[in-house]
């Protein structure tokens, strides 16, 4: 297993999907994963340290776990088949070892509130994740002096980042594309 983080949450300007970024921690890959909407605003919440005035889903496990004598040990993504995530939650109880399946997006979202180490099947990232130049940069996106003038044309230098994650997707079928077991 290859440890990862949350690098980001992307949103789609044209039709709104998200998509969690995580980020190999020794390397520039990257395994982009889709996302539903809400999933990704309570990753993001967690990462940001927003305290919801009410317990969202994800933090009613966190104490379910909690007040049933468990912990959550770390969270990884097993598996990809037919372009669909599956993740695994391992839970230590009572001096055993659970692992319970689970969607990608919410064991990220446990993880991040657990403060727990996310991992990646080496298969999974071997199969969608994504290369990037040391002087790409998928995190911070373009410095001012990478945003060209109104008049000039982008380089195909500044695009490249873009046209490799755009070339990872299905356009023709979103619903096919990289996406997590519903």
């Amino acid at each position: 297993m290859i440890r990862v983080t949350v690098d980001s949450i992307r949103v789609s300007l044209l039709t709104q999907h998200r998509v969690v970024v995580l980020r190999e921690t020794d390397s520039r890959r990257y395994l982009p994963i889709w996302i539903g909407p809400f999933e990704a605003d309570a990753i993001a919440m967690a990462i940001q340290g927003h305290e919801p005035q009410r317990p969202l889903t994800h933090d009613l496990l966190k104490s379910t776990i909690t007040e049933m004598g468990g912990t959550v040990s770390h969270i990884f993504v097993n598996d990809i088949q037919e372009n669909t995530f599956f993740a695994r939650i391992v839970v230590e109880q009572g001096g055993q070892t659970i692992e319970v399946d689970a969607r990608p997006s919410d064991a990220i979202a446990l993880a991040v509130r657990t403060d727990v180490p996310i991992y990646v099947e080496t298969h999974v990232l071997d199969q969608a994740g994504v290369y990037f130049d040391e002087d790409e940069q998928i995190d911070q996106g373009p410095s001012p002096e990478d945003i060209p003038d109104a008049e000039s044309e982008p380089s195909d230098d500044s695009l490249s980042v873009f046209r490799n994650f755009i070339n990872t997707l299905d356009l023709d079928d979103p619903e096919k594309g990289n996406s997590e077991k519903s």
